[in-house]
């Protein structure tokens, strides 16, 4: 015979796991610190000022 669950603690077992993925997730997208975030901030900015310089005026 099977084995009998509780639905209800199955479902919050399940809700419980997507939201550790989804947080997880987040963590990987989002997780830096300050020193991480101006690093890549000062790095955008160089590309964008020399990709201006190269760029020929009509």
């Amino acid at each position: 015979m099977s084995k009998v669950i509780n639905l209800n603690k199955a479902r919050k077992a399940r809700a419980k796991a997507e939201q550790k993925a989804r947080a997880d997730e987040n963590v990987i997208l989002h997780g830096r610190n300050k020193a991480e975030k101006t690093r890549d901030k000062v790095q955008s900015e160089k590309t964008a000022r020399d990709l201006d310089a190269h760029r020929l005026d009509e």
